[in-house]
Protein backbone atom coordinates (compact mmCIF):
# COMPACT_ATOMS: atom_id res chain seq x y z
CA UNK A 1 0.00 0.00 0.00
CA UNK A 2 1.28 3.12 -0.91
CA UNK A 3 1.81 6.05 1.97
CA UNK A 4 1.39 9.33 1.72
CA UNK A 5 2.07 12.15 4.62
CA UNK A 6 -0.70 14.27 5.13
CA UNK A 7 0.96 17.47 5.41
CA UNK A 8 2.86 19.66 3.29
CA UNK A 9 6.19 19.30 2.51
CA UNK A 10 6.47 22.62 5.27
CA UNK A 11 4.71 21.20 7.66
CA UNK A 12 6.87 18.10 7.44
CA UNK A 13 9.76 20.42 7.54
CA UNK A 14 8.51 22.44 10.90
CA UNK A 15 7.68 19.22 12.43
CA UNK A 16 11.46 17.76 12.60
CA UNK A 17 12.65 21.62 13.41
CA UNK A 18 10.80 20.68 16.64
CA UNK A 19 11.87 17.23 16.87
CA UNK A 20 14.92 18.83 16.97
CA UNK A 21 13.62 21.57 19.71
CA UNK A 22 12.19 18.87 21.74
CA UNK A 23 15.60 16.86 22.13
CA UNK A 24 17.29 20.34 23.12
CA UNK A 25 14.83 21.65 25.54
CA UNK A 26 14.35 17.51 26.96
CA UNK A 27 17.94 17.38 27.84
CA UNK A 28 17.98 21.26 29.49
CA UNK A 29 15.27 19.83 31.32
CA UNK A 30 16.65 17.13 32.77
CA UNK A 31 19.99 18.08 33.12
CA UNK A 32 18.62 20.49 36.26
CA UNK A 33 16.43 18.86 37.81
CA UNK A 34 18.57 18.13 40.67
CA UNK A 35 18.58 21.01 43.95
CA UNK A 36 21.45 20.98 45.85
CA UNK A 37 18.96 20.20 48.41
CA UNK A 38 18.14 16.48 46.81
CA UNK A 39 20.94 13.92 46.35
CA UNK A 40 21.51 13.69 42.49
CA UNK A 41 21.99 9.86 42.98
CA UNK A 42 18.28 9.80 43.34
CA UNK A 43 16.82 11.39 40.35
CA UNK A 44 18.05 8.87 37.87
CA UNK A 45 16.30 6.64 35.10
CA UNK A 46 15.20 9.44 32.66
CA UNK A 47 12.69 8.08 30.34
CA UNK A 48 13.30 7.37 26.79
CA UNK A 49 11.27 8.18 23.85
CA UNK A 50 10.86 6.51 20.45
CA UNK A 51 10.16 9.26 17.92
CA UNK A 52 9.74 7.19 15.54
CA UNK A 53 6.82 5.55 17.17
CA UNK A 54 4.86 8.80 17.23
CA UNK A 55 2.20 8.59 14.72
CA UNK A 56 1.49 12.78 13.90
CA UNK A 57 -1.18 12.40 10.80
CA UNK A 58 -3.68 10.27 9.54
CA UNK A 59 -2.48 7.67 7.16
CA UNK A 60 -3.54 8.30 3.54
CA UNK A 61 -3.81 4.72 1.23
CA UNK A 62 -5.32 2.03 -0.66
CA UNK A 63 -6.52 4.64 -3.19
CA UNK A 64 -8.40 6.87 -1.34
CA UNK A 65 -8.57 10.38 -2.84
CA UNK A 66 -7.57 13.35 -1.32
CA UNK A 67 -10.47 15.69 -1.48
CA UNK A 68 -10.38 19.43 -2.04
CA UNK A 69 -9.33 21.73 0.73
CA UNK A 70 -12.25 23.05 3.05
CA UNK A 71 -10.44 25.43 5.44
CA UNK A 72 -8.37 27.93 5.01
CA UNK A 73 -5.98 28.17 7.90
CA UNK A 74 -2.91 25.47 8.61
CA UNK A 75 -3.57 22.91 10.81
CA UNK A 76 -1.37 23.18 14.58
CA UNK A 77 1.29 20.91 15.03
CA UNK A 78 1.06 17.91 17.90
CA UNK A 79 2.17 18.24 21.60
CA UNK A 80 5.83 17.72 21.79
CA UNK A 81 8.10 17.24 25.13
CA UNK A 82 8.60 20.68 25.72
CA UNK A 83 5.04 21.85 25.88
CA UNK A 84 4.24 19.56 28.80
CA UNK A 85 4.72 19.82 32.95
CA UNK A 86 8.28 19.98 33.75
CA UNK A 87 7.46 18.45 36.76
CA UNK A 88 6.15 15.80 35.63
CA UNK A 89 9.44 15.32 33.35
CA UNK A 90 11.28 15.30 36.02
CA UNK A 91 9.68 12.99 38.32
CA UNK A 92 11.77 9.19 38.64
CA UNK A 93 10.16 6.67 39.98
CA UNK A 94 12.69 3.37 39.96
CA UNK A 95 11.15 0.61 40.94
CA UNK A 96 9.88 0.41 37.24
CA UNK A 97 13.16 2.25 35.83
CA UNK A 98 15.23 1.15 33.26
CA UNK A 99 16.31 -2.41 34.89
CA UNK A 100 12.28 -3.40 34.58
CA UNK A 101 12.25 -2.18 31.27
CA UNK A 102 14.55 -4.41 30.08
CA UNK A 103 12.99 -6.70 31.44
CA UNK A 104 10.11 -6.49 29.25
CA UNK A 105 12.10 -6.36 26.39
CA UNK A 106 14.01 -9.19 27.46
CA UNK A 107 10.21 -10.88 28.01
CA UNK A 108 8.70 -9.76 24.33
CA UNK A 109 12.32 -11.53 23.29
CA UNK A 110 11.67 -14.46 25.13
CA UNK A 111 8.40 -15.18 23.43
CA UNK A 112 9.51 -15.00 20.28
CA UNK A 113 12.32 -16.94 20.36
CA UNK A 114 12.92 -18.75 23.43
CA UNK A 115 16.47 -19.74 23.04
CA UNK A 116 17.53 -16.56 22.29
CA UNK A 117 17.95 -15.89 26.05
CA UNK A 118 20.06 -18.31 28.82
CA UNK A 119 16.79 -19.10 30.87
CA UNK A 120 13.11 -19.76 30.56
CA UNK A 121 11.78 -16.55 32.08
CA UNK A 122 11.71 -13.20 34.17
CA UNK A 123 11.87 -13.47 37.85
CA UNK A 124 10.10 -9.90 39.37
CA UNK A 125 12.52 -9.24 42.19
CA UNK A 126 12.15 -5.50 41.77
CA UNK A 127 9.02 -4.92 43.10
CA UNK A 128 6.96 -6.15 46.04
CA UNK A 129 4.07 -8.11 43.85
CA UNK A 130 3.43 -11.01 45.98
CA UNK A 131 0.69 -12.79 43.63
CA UNK A 132 2.20 -12.15 40.80
CA UNK A 133 5.37 -14.31 42.19
CA UNK A 134 2.55 -17.01 43.06
CA UNK A 135 1.58 -16.27 46.51
CA UNK A 136 -1.80 -17.95 47.17
CA UNK A 137 -4.55 -15.31 47.79
CA UNK A 138 -6.49 -16.22 51.45
CA UNK A 139 -9.23 -18.08 50.23
CA UNK A 140 -11.20 -16.47 53.27
CA UNK A 141 -10.39 -12.75 51.21
CA UNK A 142 -11.72 -14.04 48.18
CA UNK A 143 -14.87 -16.14 49.45
CA UNK A 144 -16.42 -12.87 50.42
CA UNK A 145 -15.22 -10.65 47.21
CA UNK A 146 -16.42 -13.19 44.70
CA UNK A 147 -19.66 -12.69 47.02
CA UNK A 148 -20.32 -8.70 47.22
CA UNK A 149 -19.26 -8.69 43.44
CA UNK A 150 -22.39 -10.99 43.13
CA UNK A 151 -25.27 -10.46 44.63
CA UNK A 152 -27.22 -13.08 43.32
CA UNK A 153 -25.32 -15.80 44.39
CA UNK A 154 -25.21 -15.00 47.79
CA UNK A 155 -28.91 -14.57 48.05
CA UNK A 156 -28.91 -18.06 46.20
CA UNK A 157 -26.62 -19.18 49.27
CA UNK A 158 -28.38 -17.62 51.92
CA UNK A 159 -31.28 -19.86 51.37
CA UNK A 160 -29.56 -23.32 50.87
CA UNK A 161 -28.21 -22.24 54.44
CA UNK A 162 -25.53 -24.78 55.40
CA UNK A 163 -25.33 -26.83 52.24
CA UNK A 164 -22.57 -24.89 50.68
CA UNK A 165 -19.87 -27.02 49.65
CA UNK A 166 -17.62 -24.09 48.06
CA UNK A 167 -18.59 -21.17 50.49
CA UNK A 168 -17.94 -20.93 54.28
CA UNK A 169 -21.10 -19.83 56.40
CA UNK A 170 -18.23 -16.97 57.90
CA UNK A 171 -17.62 -16.06 54.62
CA UNK A 172 -21.79 -15.51 53.48
CA UNK A 173 -22.24 -13.87 57.05
CA UNK A 174 -19.25 -11.18 56.26
CA UNK A 175 -20.59 -10.59 52.51
CA UNK A 176 -24.26 -9.77 53.48
CA UNK A 177 -22.63 -7.55 56.35
CA UNK A 178 -20.54 -5.95 53.89
CA UNK A 179 -23.01 -4.82 51.26
CA UNK A 180 -25.54 -4.01 53.90
CA UNK A 181 -22.76 -1.53 55.20
CA UNK A 182 -21.71 -0.70 51.61
CA UNK A 183 -25.22 0.17 50.55
CA UNK A 184 -26.06 -3.06 48.43
CA UNK A 185 -23.62 -2.92 45.39
CA UNK A 186 -19.84 -2.44 45.56
CA UNK A 187 -20.22 -0.84 41.92
CA UNK A 188 -21.79 2.00 43.18
CA UNK A 189 -19.79 5.29 44.47
CA UNK A 190 -19.02 5.38 48.85
CA UNK A 191 -18.33 8.41 50.08
CA UNK A 192 -15.30 10.12 49.74
CA UNK A 193 -13.65 9.05 53.13
CA UNK A 194 -14.88 5.94 52.59
CA UNK A 195 -17.40 3.42 54.14
CA UNK A 196 -18.25 4.45 57.74
CA UNK A 197 -18.50 0.52 58.78
CA UNK A 198 -15.18 -0.24 57.44
CA UNK A 199 -13.87 2.80 58.82
CA UNK A 200 -15.04 1.79 62.66
CA UNK A 201 -13.50 -1.65 61.77
CA UNK A 202 -10.32 -0.23 60.84
CA UNK A 203 -10.69 2.08 64.46
CA UNK A 204 -11.28 -1.26 66.05
CA UNK A 205 -8.40 -2.77 65.05
CA UNK A 206 -5.73 0.08 65.56
CA UNK A 207 -7.33 0.42 69.16
CA UNK A 208 -6.70 -3.60 69.40
CA UNK A 209 -3.15 -3.29 68.28
CA UNK A 210 -2.24 -0.48 70.16
CA UNK A 211 -3.06 -2.19 73.45
CA UNK A 212 -6.17 0.06 74.08
CA UNK A 213 -5.10 3.62 72.81
CA UNK A 214 -8.21 5.12 71.09
CA UNK A 215 -8.91 4.91 67.87
CA UNK A 216 -11.87 6.75 65.85
CA UNK A 217 -13.61 5.89 62.42
CA UNK A 218 -13.55 9.59 62.25
CA UNK A 219 -9.99 9.98 61.76
CA UNK A 220 -9.81 6.95 59.47
CA UNK A 221 -9.59 7.49 55.40
CA UNK A 222 -9.79 4.79 53.23
CA UNK A 223 -7.56 4.85 50.05
CA UNK A 224 -6.75 3.47 46.92
CA UNK A 225 -3.19 1.91 48.50
CA UNK A 226 -1.20 3.92 50.65
CA UNK A 227 0.27 5.73 47.86
CA UNK A 228 -2.64 7.96 47.32
CA UNK A 229 -2.91 8.82 51.07
CA UNK A 230 0.92 9.71 50.39
CA UNK A 231 -0.05 12.04 47.41
CA UNK A 232 -2.94 13.33 49.54
CA UNK A 233 -0.73 14.37 51.91
CA UNK A 234 1.96 15.57 50.34
CA UNK A 235 -0.25 17.47 47.80
CA UNK A 236 -1.55 19.59 50.30
CA UNK A 237 1.56 19.85 52.90
CA UNK A 238 3.58 21.13 50.38
CA UNK A 239 4.12 24.97 48.76
CA UNK A 240 6.35 24.78 46.36
CA UNK A 241 10.31 25.72 46.51
CA UNK A 242 9.85 26.81 50.31
CA UNK A 243 8.84 23.60 51.59
CA UNK A 244 11.31 21.04 52.26
CA UNK A 245 10.35 17.27 53.26
CA UNK A 246 12.20 14.89 55.22
CA UNK A 247 12.95 11.59 53.40
CA UNK A 248 15.07 8.51 54.88
CA UNK A 249 17.86 7.43 52.36
CA UNK A 250 17.44 4.70 51.12
CA UNK A 251 14.11 5.60 50.36
CA UNK A 252 10.42 4.19 48.58
CA UNK A 253 10.73 6.13 45.21
CA UNK A 254 7.43 7.33 45.74
CA UNK A 255 8.65 9.83 47.65
CA UNK A 256 11.30 11.84 45.77
CA UNK A 257 8.50 11.22 42.67
CA UNK A 258 5.57 13.00 44.42
CA UNK A 259 7.75 15.84 45.67
CA UNK A 260 8.48 16.33 42.46
CA UNK A 261 5.34 16.48 41.13
CA UNK A 262 4.29 19.11 43.82
CA UNK A 263 8.00 21.25 43.09
CA UNK A 264 9.20 20.76 46.67
CA UNK A 265 12.27 19.91 48.33
CA UNK A 266 13.50 16.52 49.47
CA UNK A 267 15.40 16.74 52.56
CA UNK A 268 17.19 13.65 52.62
CA UNK A 269 18.60 12.22 56.01
CA UNK A 270 20.53 9.08 55.48
CA UNK A 271 20.14 5.82 57.54
CA UNK A 272 22.88 4.07 59.45
CA UNK A 273 23.87 0.47 57.74
CA UNK A 274 26.38 -0.50 60.06
CA UNK A 275 24.30 -0.09 62.75
CA UNK A 276 21.49 -1.96 61.37
CA UNK A 277 19.99 0.82 58.93
CA UNK A 278 19.18 2.96 62.27
CA UNK A 279 17.79 6.49 62.47
CA UNK A 280 20.28 9.27 63.85
CA UNK A 281 18.07 11.84 65.27
CA UNK A 282 21.52 14.60 65.80
CA UNK A 283 21.64 14.30 61.66
CA UNK A 284 17.92 14.44 61.22
CA UNK A 285 17.88 18.06 63.68
CA UNK A 286 21.22 19.05 61.14
CA UNK A 287 19.09 18.73 58.23
CA UNK A 288 16.16 20.55 59.72
CA UNK A 289 18.58 23.86 60.47
CA UNK A 290 20.17 23.41 57.42
CA UNK A 291 17.01 23.33 55.68
CA UNK A 292 15.89 26.82 58.01
CA UNK A 293 18.97 28.37 57.35
CA UNK A 294 18.45 27.68 53.32
CA UNK A 295 14.82 29.25 53.75
CA UNK A 296 13.50 26.22 52.97
CA UNK A 297 10.43 25.33 55.84
CA UNK A 298 11.27 21.61 57.40
CA UNK A 299 7.41 20.61 56.61
CA UNK A 300 7.13 16.93 56.57
CA UNK A 301 8.82 14.24 58.23
CA UNK A 302 8.67 10.24 56.65
CA UNK A 303 9.59 7.14 58.57
CA UNK A 304 9.03 3.89 56.84
CA UNK A 305 8.69 1.31 59.20
CA UNK A 306 9.35 -1.48 58.41
CA UNK A 307 12.20 -0.12 56.48
CA UNK A 308 11.59 -0.21 52.26
CA UNK A 309 14.13 -0.97 51.08
CA UNK A 310 16.55 -1.82 54.31
CA UNK A 311 13.94 -4.06 56.15
CA UNK A 312 14.94 -2.77 59.52
CA UNK A 313 12.29 -1.89 61.94
CA UNK A 314 12.61 1.31 64.44
CA UNK A 315 12.57 0.62 67.77
CA UNK A 316 10.55 2.42 70.66
CA UNK A 317 13.23 4.83 71.32
CA UNK A 318 13.99 5.19 67.91
CA UNK A 319 10.69 6.65 67.53
CA UNK A 320 10.45 8.84 70.42
CA UNK A 321 13.75 10.70 69.20
CA UNK A 322 11.56 11.49 66.08
CA UNK A 323 8.70 13.06 67.80
CA UNK A 324 10.92 14.81 69.79
CA UNK A 325 12.55 16.57 67.09
CA UNK A 326 8.81 17.24 65.34
CA UNK A 327 7.20 18.59 68.78
CA UNK A 328 10.72 20.70 68.32
CA UNK A 329 9.93 22.07 65.15
CA UNK A 330 6.51 21.26 64.07
CA UNK A 331 6.93 18.90 61.57
CA UNK A 332 3.84 17.33 60.47
CA UNK A 333 4.87 12.77 60.83
CA UNK A 334 3.97 10.42 57.95
CA UNK A 335 4.42 7.11 59.53
CA UNK A 336 4.57 4.87 56.62
CA UNK A 337 3.80 1.17 58.60
CA UNK A 338 2.46 -1.15 54.80
CA UNK A 339 4.75 -3.45 56.09
CA UNK A 340 3.51 -4.09 60.19
CA UNK A 341 2.71 -7.96 59.32
CA UNK A 342 5.96 -8.66 57.82
CA UNK A 343 8.10 -8.93 60.97
CA UNK A 344 10.57 -12.22 61.05
CA UNK A 345 12.12 -13.45 64.58
CA UNK A 346 12.23 -12.00 67.86
CA UNK A 347 11.41 -8.66 66.64
CA UNK A 348 8.35 -6.60 67.46
CA UNK A 349 6.40 -3.95 65.52
CA UNK A 350 5.59 -0.80 67.33
CA UNK A 351 3.28 1.56 66.14
CA UNK A 352 4.30 5.24 65.83
CA UNK A 353 0.73 5.82 66.89
CA UNK A 354 0.87 3.96 69.95
CA UNK A 355 4.07 5.82 71.06
CA UNK A 356 3.11 8.99 70.87
CA UNK A 357 -0.12 8.43 72.83
CA UNK A 358 2.23 7.24 75.86
CA UNK A 359 4.52 10.18 75.06
CA UNK A 360 1.39 12.31 75.36
CA UNK A 361 0.24 10.68 78.56
CA UNK A 362 3.81 10.92 80.42
CA UNK A 363 4.58 14.28 79.24
CA UNK A 364 1.46 16.53 79.27
CA UNK A 365 1.67 19.74 76.94
CA UNK A 366 4.76 18.47 75.51
CA UNK A 367 3.55 16.76 72.20
CA UNK A 368 -0.02 17.50 72.54
CA UNK A 369 0.26 19.74 69.10
CA UNK A 370 2.34 16.50 67.16
CA UNK A 371 0.56 16.05 63.70
CA UNK A 372 1.07 12.08 62.77
CA UNK A 373 -0.59 10.24 59.84
CA UNK A 374 -0.17 6.72 59.88
CA UNK A 375 -0.68 4.82 56.51
CA UNK A 376 -1.64 1.21 55.97
CA UNK A 377 -1.91 -1.24 52.84
CA UNK A 378 -3.68 -4.55 51.70
CA UNK A 379 -0.63 -4.55 49.23
CA UNK A 380 1.83 -6.28 51.62
CA UNK A 381 1.86 -8.17 54.80
CA UNK A 382 0.57 -11.55 53.98
CA UNK A 383 -2.53 -10.45 51.75
CA UNK A 384 -0.26 -9.18 48.80
CA UNK A 385 -3.44 -7.58 47.37
CA UNK A 386 -1.69 -5.11 44.78
CA UNK A 387 -4.21 -4.80 42.10
CA UNK A 388 -6.72 -3.97 44.17
CA UNK A 389 -5.83 -0.89 46.17
CA UNK A 390 -7.00 -0.98 49.37
CA UNK A 391 -5.47 0.97 51.93
CA UNK A 392 -6.02 3.52 54.96
CA UNK A 393 -4.25 6.24 56.70
CA UNK A 394 -5.49 7.28 60.54
CA UNK A 395 -4.86 11.59 61.21
CA UNK A 396 -4.03 12.37 64.42
CA UNK A 397 -3.64 15.71 65.79
CA UNK A 398 -4.98 17.67 62.69
CA UNK A 399 -6.79 19.99 63.22
CA UNK A 400 -10.64 20.02 61.67
CA UNK A 401 -9.85 22.66 59.05
CA UNK A 402 -6.36 20.34 58.03
CA UNK A 403 -8.76 17.14 57.60
CA UNK A 404 -11.24 19.34 55.45
CA UNK A 405 -9.06 20.43 52.70
CA UNK A 406 -7.67 16.54 52.91
CA UNK A 407 -11.64 15.52 52.51
CA UNK A 408 -11.59 18.04 49.46
CA UNK A 409 -8.69 16.57 47.47
CA UNK A 410 -9.94 12.96 48.67
CA UNK A 411 -13.66 14.11 47.18
CA UNK A 412 -12.14 14.52 43.57
CA UNK A 413 -11.76 11.41 43.23
CA UNK A 414 -15.26 10.78 44.32
CA UNK A 415 -14.03 7.65 46.45
CA UNK A 416 -11.75 5.18 46.49
CA UNK A 417 -12.17 1.29 45.16
CA UNK A 418 -15.01 -0.34 46.90
CA UNK A 419 -13.58 -3.53 46.34
CA UNK A 420 -10.41 -2.08 48.02
CA UNK A 421 -12.57 -1.12 50.79
CA UNK A 422 -13.60 -4.45 51.59
CA UNK A 423 -10.32 -5.95 51.28
CA UNK A 424 -9.26 -3.52 54.45
CA UNK A 425 -12.18 -4.86 56.39
CA UNK A 426 -11.19 -8.19 55.71
CA UNK A 427 -7.39 -7.16 56.32
CA UNK A 428 -7.99 -5.80 59.86
CA UNK A 429 -11.04 -8.60 61.18
CA UNK A 430 -9.88 -11.70 59.71
CA UNK A 431 -11.51 -15.28 60.48
CA UNK A 432 -11.60 -15.24 64.47
CA UNK A 433 -11.29 -18.70 66.79
CA UNK A 434 -14.37 -20.79 66.79
CA UNK A 435 -15.26 -18.90 62.99
CA UNK A 436 -15.87 -21.57 60.02
CA UNK A 437 -12.50 -20.22 58.18
CA UNK A 438 -10.75 -19.78 61.31
CA UNK A 439 -8.50 -22.55 60.63
CA UNK A 440 -8.05 -22.45 57.16
CA UNK A 441 -6.88 -19.35 57.58
CA UNK A 442 -4.22 -19.60 60.30
CA UNK A 443 -3.05 -22.12 58.30
CA UNK A 444 -2.96 -19.91 55.05
CA UNK A 445 -1.49 -16.83 56.66
CA UNK A 446 1.73 -19.08 58.59
CA UNK A 447 2.63 -20.81 55.58
CA UNK A 448 3.04 -17.20 53.57
CA UNK A 449 4.73 -15.84 56.69
CA UNK A 450 6.82 -18.89 57.29
CA UNK A 451 8.13 -19.12 53.31
CA UNK A 452 8.73 -15.34 53.23
CA UNK A 453 11.09 -15.84 56.88
CA UNK A 454 12.96 -18.91 55.32
CA UNK A 455 13.60 -17.30 52.08
CA UNK A 456 14.46 -14.34 53.44
CA UNK A 457 17.15 -15.96 55.50
CA UNK A 458 18.61 -18.25 52.57
CA UNK A 459 19.32 -14.84 50.85
CA UNK A 460 20.59 -13.21 53.13
CA UNK A 461 23.16 -15.60 53.92
CA UNK A 462 23.65 -16.20 50.59
CA UNK A 463 24.65 -12.34 49.95
CA UNK A 464 27.30 -12.70 52.81
CA UNK A 465 29.16 -15.43 51.75
CA UNK A 466 29.48 -14.22 48.69
CA UNK A 467 32.96 -11.95 48.13
CA UNK A 468 32.61 -8.37 48.07
CA UNK A 469 28.78 -8.15 49.29
CA UNK A 470 27.69 -7.22 52.88
CA UNK A 471 23.85 -7.23 53.67
CA UNK A 472 22.16 -6.64 57.20
CA UNK A 473 19.83 -9.02 58.38
CA UNK A 474 16.15 -8.43 57.85
CA UNK A 475 14.00 -7.46 60.33
CA UNK A 476 10.84 -6.80 58.54
CA UNK A 477 8.83 -6.21 55.02
CA UNK A 478 10.07 -7.96 52.16
CA UNK A 479 12.78 -6.40 50.88
CA UNK A 480 17.03 -6.95 51.22
CA UNK A 481 19.86 -4.27 50.48
CA UNK A 482 22.94 -5.93 49.88
CA UNK A 483 26.17 -3.15 49.76
CA UNK A 484 28.11 -4.19 46.44
CA UNK A 485 31.71 -3.41 46.96
CA UNK A 486 32.43 -2.98 42.89
CA UNK A 487 35.74 -3.91 41.11
CA UNK A 488 37.42 -1.04 39.83
CA UNK A 489 37.51 -2.34 36.48
CA UNK A 490 33.35 -3.06 36.62
CA UNK A 491 33.22 0.78 37.71
CA UNK A 492 35.06 1.44 34.41
CA UNK A 493 32.72 -0.10 32.60
CA UNK A 494 29.78 1.20 33.97
CA UNK A 495 31.01 4.57 33.27
CA UNK A 496 32.16 3.35 29.47
CA UNK A 497 28.23 2.02 28.77
CA UNK A 498 27.13 5.59 30.84
CA UNK A 499 25.58 3.76 33.83
CA UNK A 500 26.23 3.82 37.62
CA UNK A 501 27.97 1.05 38.34
CA UNK A 502 24.70 -0.69 40.56
CA UNK A 503 22.67 -0.35 37.75
CA UNK A 504 25.42 -1.79 35.39
CA UNK A 505 25.54 -4.80 37.80
CA UNK A 506 21.99 -5.35 37.61
CA UNK A 507 21.55 -5.23 34.24
CA UNK A 508 24.26 -8.03 34.05
CA UNK A 509 22.56 -10.13 36.42
CA UNK A 510 19.08 -9.74 34.82
CA UNK A 511 20.87 -10.39 31.26
CA UNK A 512 22.43 -13.39 32.09
CA UNK A 513 19.64 -15.14 35.24
CA UNK A 514 16.32 -12.88 34.23
CA UNK A 515 16.24 -11.83 37.57
CA UNK A 516 15.34 -8.28 37.59
CA UNK A 517 16.17 -6.09 40.63
CA UNK A 518 16.85 -1.98 41.27
CA UNK A 519 19.63 -0.21 41.30
CA UNK A 520 19.93 1.25 44.88
CA UNK A 521 21.04 4.53 43.14
CA UNK A 522 17.16 4.44 42.44
CA UNK A 523 16.38 4.41 46.21
CA UNK A 524 19.64 6.91 47.74
CA UNK A 525 23.00 5.59 48.67
CA UNK A 526 25.91 7.31 50.23
CA UNK A 527 28.60 8.70 47.80
CA UNK A 528 30.78 5.80 46.74
CA UNK A 529 28.88 3.36 47.49
CA UNK A 530 26.61 0.70 45.75
CA UNK A 531 23.59 -1.42 46.25
CA UNK A 532 20.71 -3.02 44.88
CA UNK A 533 16.86 -4.02 46.16
CA UNK A 534 15.84 -7.24 45.84
CA UNK A 535 11.89 -8.89 46.88
CA UNK A 536 12.54 -12.15 48.67
CA UNK A 537 9.15 -13.17 47.23
CA UNK A 538 10.03 -15.32 43.96
CA UNK A 539 9.34 -18.83 45.42
CA UNK A 540 11.94 -21.87 45.49
CA UNK A 541 15.80 -21.70 45.94
CA UNK A 542 16.96 -22.07 42.12
CA UNK A 543 17.13 -18.34 41.39
CA UNK A 544 19.13 -17.54 44.46
CA UNK A 545 21.67 -20.39 43.36
CA UNK A 546 21.58 -18.93 40.27
CA UNK A 547 22.23 -15.22 41.27
CA UNK A 548 25.44 -16.88 43.34
CA UNK A 549 26.92 -18.39 40.26
CA UNK A 550 26.36 -15.47 37.99
CA UNK A 551 27.87 -13.08 40.74
CA UNK A 552 31.11 -15.51 41.40
CA UNK A 553 31.46 -15.07 37.44
CA UNK A 554 31.00 -11.58 37.60
CA UNK A 555 33.57 -10.72 40.51
CA UNK A 556 36.19 -13.14 38.24
CA UNK A 557 35.76 -11.10 34.99
CA UNK A 558 35.91 -7.82 36.73
CA UNK A 559 38.53 -8.64 39.48
CA UNK A 560 41.08 -6.09 40.19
Amino acid sequence: MSILLSRSSRSSSLLCKRVLQTKTTFTNITSTTTTNIMSPSILINTPVYDLKSFHTGPVIGGGLKRSAPKYNFEPAEPLVISDLNEHVLNAKYAVRGSIPMRAEELNVQMQKDPKSVPFDHIINANIGNPQQLNQKPLTFYREVLSLVQYPDLLESLEKEGASSKVYKPDAIRRARKLLNAIGGSVGAYSTSQGVFEIRQTVADFITKRDGGELAYPEDIFLTAGASAAVNYLLSTLCRGRETGVLIPIPQYPLYTATLALNNSNALPYYLEEKNGWSTNTQDIEKVVKKAIHDNVKPSVLVVINPGNPTGAVLSRESIEKIFEVASKYGIVVIADEVYQENIFGDVKFVSMKKVLREMQRNHPGQFDDVQLASLHSTSKGVSGECGQRGGYMELTGFRPEIRQVLLKLASISLCPVVTGQVLIDLMVSPPQPGDESYAQDQLERDTIHAELDKRASLLYKTFNSLEGIECQKPQGAMYLFPSIMMPFKAVQEAHRLEMTPDEFYCKELLEATGICTVPGSGFGQVTGTYHLRTTFLAPGEKWINDWANFHKKFYNKYRD
